[in-house]
């Protein structure tokens, strides 16, 4: 398949590459000549021909086996619905196409990358009205429609199954209809599922899912970049109506986490079209599973409400502006005289283009925090994410305050440097331009222990003041383990002690050895009653590093051993304390 035909067309020096990759070899009786621009190529002996000169307006489908031949018009009659795979062959004039066989020869060879855009103009949230066509409206038609009450427009940027020609869309078109107010919807219509309602479209390999994925995101940035829409930019996959079977369901949710996973680490926002009862469900169902989830879904529902509400997904996905619902199909509206095929939409997710909204001054960080927990005796893990709007690219600083809110007597103050570093799903589509890592998820010790409020704060980098992300009660081991405690025939007691804090941190501590005893209580000469009491049998001091342990002997004092000649033997308990808790063993003494 040729990639790139639907944007530049093909010098006779490159047509003998495409009419290869395309399954036809121009020899023989499968193949017949034609003469244009004043030279002579052969072609499939059974496709039609148009000469686009004679044909003004003229939809170029590259969904069908058909050769054209001119340029492509400005302002196509397209319908809006054209999907599938490529097979058209068109061929502009050498004054048009030498400018363009470049993009065609790198095109013809996918090893070759296309320059991308440095940088992509404003992209942020818009809200409000849109429509989507099948080829991109020349500028004087966006300008006649500006007359309308839409001013978003979907765009098919690339892809193997894009049906229609875009000799519009250029980064000059681009720019100008982003300075014009006009906000994008960039859309790459690649493989589909095995089991798409589109028959003649190339779908997806099962096996080979991942692989495609990723290469589909590869190709869109290419595609994107070569637009003048660099990193920040949404893409949208348009992954069409299919039927939900296990297998096909497996495939488009394998295939659309590679692709998210790969624009995510190439800083580009990930989105995904599709059917709310196909794809667009299996991705509702499947939220939360680990599987790396696009930052906006564009929902097709025709139900004719200007919203983004939708029974196939809950209202806690995708909540944070982040998400577009096409709410009627193809049909013609005219506005200044412009006729175009077109789908409705209501948006209130990201965009490329005119839609963002400058922070305010002043803003705060905002975040969340996913959990807090202990994974290991002595050590808090806390993740989440944070950013601050006045400065939404940079990372952020995050402090912990264990035992309260900052503030509050005996609460120990963490402060664990600029952590939120790290990608996570659904931030670029919240706040497009600020990319994806901004996400922090880090593990330390703790010399609290036991339930503790666990205060997560991320700190302001401009105008304004730190953010509290949430205070969270965890349960936290404390550090020093008692692995195993014995008596030595030689006496006194000997233990494996073991420090669960990180490697080379200090761990000072002190092993005790107590028993109690009943002691007489004397009254006027004579014993009254009974009384327990805590003697101390033996102490030492310790000195571990995190992550080791060591054999300890603790031998018994003058008073220890007194003690157990009286008794003969007493129940005692060994304690390890370091600092922020203790361990207790219990252990048989007996007079040696």
């Amino acid at each position: 398949m040729l990639r790139g035909l639907g944007r530049a067309g093909i010098a006779f020096g490159v047509l003998m590459v495409a009419l290869a990759l395309l399954g036809f070899a121009p020899s023989g009786a499968s193949a017949r000549s034609i003469h244009f621009d004043g030279k002579r190529v052969d072609v499939p002996s059974r496709w039609p021909v148009y000469r686009l000169a004679e044909h003004p307006g003229m939809c170029v489908r590259l969904d069908r086996r058909v050769v054209y031949l001119g340029t492509p018009a400005a302002n196509q009659r397209c319908p809006v619905d054209v999907i599938g795979r490529r097979r058209a062959i068109l061929v502009e004039p050498d004054a048009r196409a030498a400018a363009r066989t470049a993009t065609a020869a790198r095109a013809a060879s996918p090893l070759a990358p296309r320059a991308n855009a440095t940088a992509s103009a404003a992209s942020g949230v818009f809200t409000g009205l849109g429509f989507d066509a099948c080829t991109a409206p020349s500028s004087r038609s966006m300008a006649a429609w500006t007359s309308s009450p839409y001013r978003a427009l979907g765009v098919y940027i690339g892809g193997e199954n894009r049906g229609c020609s875009q000799p519009n869309l250029t980064a000059a078109w681009v720019s100008a209809q982003s300075a014009g107010g006009w906000h994008l919807i960039p859309t790459f219509v690649g493989l589909q599922a095995p089991t798409s309602s589109c028959s003649s479209c190339a779908k997806i390999v099962a096996s080979q899912a991942t692989a495609q994925g990723t290469a589909s995101a590869i190709a869109a940035i290419e595609d994107a970049g070569a637009i003048g829409m660099g990193p920040g930019t949404p893409i949208y996959f348009d992954m069409e109506s299919y039927t939900p079977t296990t297998s096909a369901t497996a495939a488009v949710l394998t295939f659309l986490s590679a692709w998210t996973t790969k624009l995510h680490s190439l800083g580009y926002v990930s989105a995904v079209y599709s059917s709310s009862s196909s794809g667009i469900a299996d991705l509702a169902d499947a939220a939360g599973s680990g599987a790396a989830e696009p930052d906006a879904l564009w929902i097709a529902n025709w139900n004719g409400q200007q919203n983004t509400l939708d029974p196939n997904v809950p209202s806690s996905l995708w909540a944070q502006h982040q998400r577009l619902h096409q709410y009627r199909g193809g049909h013609d509206e005219t506005y200044g005289g412009v006729t175009i095929n077109v789908d409705n939409n209501y948006l209130d997710g990201p965009t490329f283009g005119a839609g963002t909204l400058p922070p305010v001054a002043g803003d705060d960080p905002v975040g969340g925090i996913d959990l807090t927990s202990s994974p290991i005796p002595g050590q808090l893990r806390v993740k989440g994410w944070a950013l601050d709007p006045d400065l939404p690219t940079q990372t952020l600083g995050i402090k912990v305050f264990i035992g309260g809110r900052a503030g509050t007597a005996g609460a120990v103050e963490y402060g664990l440097g600029e952590i939120a570093n790290q990608p996570r799903n659904g931030i670029g589509g919240k706040y497009p331009g600020a990319g994806p890592n901004h996400a922090f998820d880090t593990t330390f010790a703790s010399v609290k222990s036991g339930p503790q409020p666990v205060c997560v704060y991320a700190l302001n980098t401009g105008p304004g003041a730190d953010t509290l992300l949430g205070c969270v009660t965890t349960n936290i081991p404390v550090a020093v383990q008692l692995s195993r405690v014995w008596a030595p025939r030689g006496g006194g007691v000997k233990a494996i002690v073991t420090c669960t804090w990180p490697t080379g941190t200090a761990c000072p501590g002190q092993l005790l050895l107590r028993a109690r005893v009943k002691v007489p209580v004397r009254a006027r000469g004579r014993v009254v009653r009974m009384r327990t009491v805590t003697r101390s049998l033996g102490r030492r001091s310790f000195s571990l590093s995190g992550n080791r342990w060591h054999v300890y002997a603790l031998g018994l004092t003058a008073g220890g051993r007194a003690l157990l000649r009286q008794h003969g033997s007493l129940r005692a308990q060994l304690i390890a304390v370091i600092p922020g808790g203790r361990r207790t063993a219990s252990i048989a003494v007996a007079q040696r």
